[in-house]
């Protein structure tokens, strides 16, 4: 990405999956999502508010491993947090309902695309 600032979470999307071209790298987050949602969940109900820190490490925590060491990128949330945030969502309900792979193919042409696989969708 060059050092343009992405203006709108639509701009921010296609960006977003092209930073998470590796499938295993997309099930970390997912697991940290899951796990990160569950616990706030949890405590919020319970009361338990000092969980709410640990649940953040649960949520980054797989994604940055994926990040780093799959990847070999940096998390889109340094630059963009609330949108990284949003697009997590987005991007797990897109698994929950076997969209993913096909969002991914349709920006970059494969489920699993390279890293210098061209956007395909401006």
């Amino acid at each position: 990405m060059s050092d343009r600032r992405i203006k709108s979470f639509e701009e921010f999307w296609p960006f977003y999956i092209g930073e998470h071209r590796v499938p295993i790298c997309r099930g970390l987050h997912y697991v940290g999502t899951s796990m990160a949602t569950s616990l706030a969940v949890f405590a919020v109900a319970t009361g338990r508010l000092w969980l709410i820190p640990v649940a953040a490490v649960l949520g980054y925590g797989p994604a940055w491993v994926g990040h780093f060491f799959i990847e070999n990128n940096k998390p889109a949330s340094f630059k963009y947090p609330l949108w990284s945030f949003r697009a997590d969502y987005r991007m797990l309900r897109y698994a929950l309902t076997g969209k993913m792979a096909g969002e991914v193919t349709r920006l970059y042409g494969s489920p699993a695309p390279r890293r210098d696989a061209p956007l395909l969708v401006p």
